[in-house]
């Protein structure tokens, strides 16, 4: 990250204020964290498994129906006849989210693991959009496609943020807005050591130059998280903020950029994948154990006080 104070606007709860790009000595997340599910691979293999449960048990915890709502408020899906497409989607709960206020027919459903997909497609009030498997670094729509990018819960297992967010700018229309939907970097130690094992946890500024460095202009952060956290960010969350930004021109990012952070087709070391699948799969059950905590405490504690 970049040591320079530029401000950026950031809506907290619908109400805009000013805030500072920290430098990057300010709790800045470590560039070298193992990071052991962001990569396609290992994420494949994660999603394998919680694709079985992923609607019922994990999503409830850390993306309510009411989070999606005030998320989705940020991508100005303003016209059922708007072109969508949703990157990442995984099992479709923030495309249900989305067919909520465009046609079915308008909207494409793309994520790389088929067990999402598959989970997605039994979904009845999906039936009519289309889905197909595709990487959000590198998708295959035309240039100047869509009239919204929707991307929730997928970023943090990118390999090159910046490249996807290229990517989105790429494949959107002039006027067209991208929303990404994702994590955000706890300041708490503990919650520091198990998100920079797990997968990526951007912070708030980072998301913000991505965007910016694609070429998109009226960058905007919303906050966003569950009710019984009160506001609490200090842990991290899973699904943290919105981020919107407004593509003016036509044609591919105005940003260059070298060869992919990650080859899927070099073969892998079995026993290193197994290693790193089933450290990462640990902390991330470090962040199924903090929402219940939180909701504990929110049930325990008296409303006005701190938590």
């Amino acid at each position: 990250m970049a040591s320079t104070h530029s401000t950026a606007q950031v809506r907290v709860r619908g109400q805009a204020k000013r805030t500072s790009v920290l430098p990057a000595s300010e709790g800045t997340r470590p560039i070298s964290a193992p990071r052991l599910i962001q990569h396609k691979k290992e994420a494949f293999w994660f999603y394998r498994f919680i694709s079985i449960a992923y609607d019922q048990l994990l999503n409830p915890q850390q993306y309510t129906e009411a989070m999606r709502k005030d998320a989705l408020e940020t991508a100005d899906l303003n016209s059922r006849h708007l072109k969508v497409v949703d990157v990442g989607g995984g099992t479709g709960f923030t495309t249900v989210g989305i067919v909520k206020h465009v046609d079915p027919e308008n909207v494409t459903l793309l994520d790389q693991s088929p067990h999402q997909l598959e989970k997605a497609r039994k979904k009845e009030v999906l039936k009519g959009i289309t889905i197909a498997e595709g990487d959000a670094e590198d998708l295959s729509f035309p240039t100047d496609t869509f009239d919204r990018y929707v991307s929730a819960g997928s970023i943090e297992y990118w390999p090159d943020p910046q490249r996807g967010i290229k990517e989105a700018y790429r494949v959107l229309r002039p006027g067209g807005v991208a929303c990404v939907i994702g994590p955000v970097y706890p300041t708490f130690w503990l919650s520091q050591f198990f998100a920079d094992m797990w997968m990526l946890f951007p912070k708030e500024e980072e998301y913000i130059e991505w965007f910016t460095k694609a070429g998109f202009e009226d960058v905007k952060l919303k906050r966003i998280g569950p009710k019984w956290y009160r506001g609490v960010r200090r842990f991290g969350l899973i699904i943290g903020c919105a981020v919107t930004g407004v593509k003016k021109d036509h044609g591919d990012s105005p940003l260059q950029l070298g060869p992919k952070a990650e080859d899927v087709s070099k073969p892998v070391n079995p026993i290193t994948f197994l290693l790193r699948f089933l450290l990462g799969t640990l902390c991330a059950a470090y962040y199924v154990i903090v929402p219940i905590y939180m909701w504990m405490k929110d049930k325990i504690v008296p409303r006005g006080m701190p938590i």
